[in-house]
């Protein structure tokens, strides 16, 4: 594990806390959950967002292809 020093606003610290005392957990316990979920969140982001161009490119390529074909197919 690493240890850092964390800065929060006020209020996002009070919210914070005032959870953690509901549920009953470490604060660190609670911010690492958070956290956790921000990376998935984002690495979601990012791979909807690299899929998406791949997409795009794939789709190009496959309708080059279509066109080659229908000149063939003209051809005959």
């Amino acid at each position: 594990m690493k240890t850092l020093s964390l800065k929060l606003d006020d209020q996002t610290f009070e919210e914070a806390e005032a959870i953690t005392a509901k549920l009953n957990i470490a604060r660190n316990r609670y911010i690492n959950e958070a956290v956790d979920l921000y990376n998935r969140y984002h690495h979601r982001k990012l791979l909807k967002h690299t899929l998406a161009k791949e997409s795009a490119l794939g789709r190009k390529e496959s309708m080059n292809i279509l066109r080659e074909f229908e000149k063939l197919a003209d051809e005959d």
